[in-house]
């Protein structure tokens, strides 16, 4: 009698296969699917004693499931998610629950929770942060949907996450697409830190004239300070690695143009549907798009950089003014995401505990960090606070660090040297602690040139004005 699985896996390819080896080393028995037959070998001829099996027939990886069936799926998000719920539907009966662990859309997973929960078969987003390591020893895990339905799986998730001091990084996120919500706002912050890592390395490179030898020590300083995070961790490896071809520093063969999958600009699309700004978040994405001119910025180069117009500066404390300025920046950014999911979670009654989310952030994900501790500690405290920026834990640092990224940013001005996420992080800050902004007259103007109306200082209600001076 073939062996029946508790589990199955579509999608065999690097994520899935490690993700599969990842449940069978905790004790849960897994098939795999995949169409490519070398996929399916590949997971087989790997499998040793593990209690695992990979299948190239869609029927027979089906009748190797325990029922009600549990399918995860770890594919390309759009598309090709739906080409595959519609392929397995056919086969699929009552109560069994189908698992997308991509980067799907939010929207995308409301659609497939209704379109499948007609047809009596459950499902659920889950985001997954770590990579290809992570799939492998654990990963920071962000289910969402039926909290009913999530406990029958809330055991072998919280085995394959990774773990902080014994918690397990994962955790419920919430109704409906809640768990790919979280791990898009996750993948916002992420592109801001790296754009604010990058900003760093531009001004240490150009005006503080660092090796890469020196670039790598700085970064490591920076890892091991409150600052420690896997991104700077990772950040100073890079200025170690050769290039196997030219025998160069192997991150200056790399093409300063930078790919994105759309998540991050999915985030800002988001929020600015939401009315909540992420400045920040919004910063990183365009510099990427700015990236992607490359052709066009060589071009403009000499034109634009006639007569000298790059200012020759020196900042003899770059090194320690930049550490605090990314401090500060770090925690604006966290406060943008952080207040974003607040914001959404209400709008979309997704139930979210922000508190659990910073947890399981703590480990496993690409954006894990010291910080994240005390981001926990704030939700913890108060679930109901609107910005981190207002807590005792954050504001101090932010008050003390604030002339040194001013500091910064002038020194970066001078020089000609964008540093559009670090003035976003800053912009941010003092906007949101001004009690005053002068969106008074932006109002005068909307109801000027269009009848959109105003509110009063003095008194409630919605007024209009018919202006006295007329234009020619």
């Amino acid at each position: 009698m073939e062996s029946i699985y508790q589990f199955g896996m579509v999608g065999l390819g690097t994520m899935g296969r490690n993700l599969v080896y990842n449940m069978a080393d905790n004790g849960f028995s897994v098939s795999g699917y995949d169409r490519d037959q070398k996929q399916v070998d590949h997971l087989n001829e790997e499998a040793g004693k593990k209690n695992i099996k990979g299948f190239s027939n869609l029927q027979e990886f089906i009748n190797s499931l325990a029922l009600p069936r549990t399918i995860l799926l770890l594919v390309p998000a759009g598309k090709i998610v739906d080409a595959v719920i519609d392929t397995l539907k056919p086969f699929m009966g009552k109560d069994d629950l189908i698992i997308d662990c991509g980067n799907s859309h939010f929207t995308d997973t409301n659609r497939r929770i209704e379109l499948l929960d007609g047809e009596g078969i459950h499902f659920m987003g889950m985001g997954i942060s770590g990579g290809e390591t992570g799939a492998r020893e654990g990963a920071s895990i962000m289910p969402g949907g039926d909290e009913i339905t999530f406990k029958r799986v809330d055991k072998l998730l919280a085995a394959v996450s990774a773990k902080v001091n014994g918690d397990p990084c994962m955790a419920y996120m919430g109704r409906g697409s809640a768990g790919h919500y979280v791990k898009m706002v996750h993948n916002g912050i992420e592109y801001a830190l790296m754009q604010l890592i990058s900003e760093t390395y531009h001004l240490l490179k150009n005006i503080g004239g660092l090796s890469n030898g020196e670039l790598h020590e700085v970064f490591k300083s920076y890892n091991n300070s409150p600052l420690q995070s896997y991104l700077l961790e990772i950040t100073a490896a890079i200025f170690t690695q050769k290039d196997d071809v030219t025998g160069n520093d192997l991150v200056d063969m790399i093409l300063d143009r930078a790919r994105q999958k759309g998540t991050g600009a999915w985030t800002s699309q988001d929020a600015m549907a939401l009315e909540l700004p992420i400045p920040s978040i919004d910063a990183a994405v365009a510099q990427r798009e700015m990236t992607s001119l490359k052709e066009e910025r060589v071009a403009a180069q000499p034109i634009l950089q006639k007569n000298g117009n790059r200012i020759e500066v020196e900042n003899p404390g770059l090194i320690s003014l930049l550490q605090h300025s990314f401090h500060f920046c770090m925690i604006t950014t966290y406060a943008q995401g952080m207040a974003l999911l607040k914001k959404a979670s209400a709008t979309y009654n997704y139930g979210t505990d922000l508190g659990k989310v910073a947890s399981i952030w703590r480990g496993g994900c690409i954006i894990r960090s010291n910080m994240l501790e005390d981001i926990t500690k704030v939700f913890q405290k108060n679930e109901n606070c609107n910005n981190l920026m207002t807590d005792e834990i954050f504001y101090p640092t932010l008050l003390d660090t604030q002339h040194q990224i001013r500091s910064i940013i002038t020194t970066a001005v001078q020089a000609g040297i964008p540093v559009p996420a670090m003035m976003a992080s800053l912009a941010y800050f003092d906007s949101y602690r001004s009690g005053w902004l002068p969106a008074n007259l932006i109002q005068a103007q909307r109801d000027f040139f269009g009848a959109h109306t105003y509110e009063r200082t003095d008194k409630p209600g919605i007024f209009h004005t018919e202006w006295n001076f007329k234009i020619k």
